[in-house]
C-alpha cells in the first residue's frame, strides 16, 4: 500500500472513531444527567470508552502498515514522549504539594498527545 493510501485511510479510520466517541461522550452525559447515581449510570457514562477502543484499532492499524524504519523513529519518538510526559506531570505533583491545584487524569493524554507531536517534528526536521 503506498504510504499516502495508508495515511488517508489512517485519518478516515481515526476520524469516524473520534467523530463517535464525541457522538456518544455527549449523548451518555446528556442521557445520565437526570439519572440518580448508580450501576445504570455509571454504565452508561463508560460508555464513551467503546468507540475510544476503534481509536486504538485505528492507531494499532497505522503502525502495522509502516515500514521497519519509520516504526522504529514513531516507537522512539512515543518513548520520548512519554518520559517527557511522566517528567511533567511528576513534577507537577510536587505543585499540588505547594498548593496548586489538583488536575485531573484527563490531562495526561492531551500532554502526551502534544509532547510525541512536537518530539515527532522536532526529530523529522534533524533528519532533513
Amino acid at each position: 500500500m503506498l504510504e499516502r493510501d495508508a495515511r488517508r485511510r489512517y485519518q478516515l479510520e481515526l476520524t469516524g472513531a473520534l467523530v463517535l466517541y464525541g457522538a456518544v461522550l455527549v449523548g451518555s452525559i446528556t442521557l445520565a444527567k437526570p439519572m440518580e447515581p448508580g450501576t445504570a449510570r455509571t454504565a452508561l457514562l463508560l460508555t464513551p470508552a467503546l468507540p475510544l477502543l476503534l481509536g486504538v484499532w485505528a492507531i494499532a492499524r497505522k503502525f502495522g502498515r509502516l515500514d521497519e524504519f519509520m516504526r522504529l523513529r514513531s516507537l522512539e519518538s512515543f518513548a520520548i514522549a512519554g518520559a517527557a510526559t511522566a517528567a511533567l506531570t511528576f513534577t507537577y505533583g510536587f505543585l499540588e504539594g505547594a498548593g496548586f491545584p489538583r488536575l485531573s487524569m484527563f490531562w495526561v493524554w492531551p500532554v502526551m498527545g502534544a509532547a510525541w507531536g512536537v518530539v515527532h517534528c522536532l526529530r523529522s526536521l534533524a533528519i532533513r
